[in-house]
């Protein structure tokens, strides 16, 4: 694949991105995608297969950043309320340098579909993907209150909370961009945990 073409793929994934968030995957139409990069619906197929291709090319990789991020945090030395922190810390950062791809996380994966024809399963490798963080991020926070960090509260609800606030949080920031970074980490941190905290 030439440079060009690298390019102009990167472009159909960035405006594609763009279009699933504001007007949803299903709303979509692939002309709408060829519309947004300036070309011919029957050109922007030199580029991509369908336009689930083109959903699978953005969530799986946000999904595999999020994973990667988990992993590194939990093979800290940490003590685990620090690990906690820290997840929370990366999740806003992920969410700052890919809002658009992020936006597709909490809905939008529905979409994906496993065409065993073509040895296609990306639905299940990224409910593999989420599912894995999941449970890691809880066995971190059992971790905390093993240690005496946090209160002994129902992991699954408070897991559920926090993921659910940190998985919007696309949303909420597109509307408060001039926010210090440092203050939303801060006092993201603070309301999460704050109240879970001994």
């Amino acid at each position: 694949m030439t440079l060009k073409s690298k390019n102009r793929q990167k472009e159909i994934l960035a405006k594609s991105a763009r279009l699933f968030r504001k007007k949803g995957y299903a709303a979509t139409s692939v002309r709408d995608i060829a519309d947004a990069v300036g070309m011919k619906s029957a050109s922007l197929y030199n580029h991509i297969k369908s336009k689930e291709d083109i959903l699978q090319s953005l969530l799986l990789p946000i999904a595999k950043i999020y994973v990667t991020s988990i992993d590194e945090v939990n093979k800290s030395n940490l003590p685990a309320i620090e690990k906690l922190e820290q997840i929370i810390r990366d999740q806003i950062n992920i969410t700052i340098e890919n809002p658009d791809a992020v936006s597709l996380v909490p809905d939008q994966w529905v979409f994906l579909k496993n065409d065993e024809s073509d040895d296609n399963y990306a639905y299940d490798e990224y409910i593999d993907l989420r599912n894995y963080y999941e449970k890691l991020f809880i066995d971190i926070f059992q971790q905390a209150i093993a240690e005496g960090s946090l209160k002994s509260v129902h992991i699954e609800i408070a897991c559920f909370s926090i993921l659910s606030t940190l998985r919007r949080l696309y949303s909420w920031y597109a509307r408060h961009r001039t926010i210090d970074k440092a203050i939303l980490e801060k006092e993201l941190i603070m309301n999460l945990l704050g109240g879970l905290r001994k």
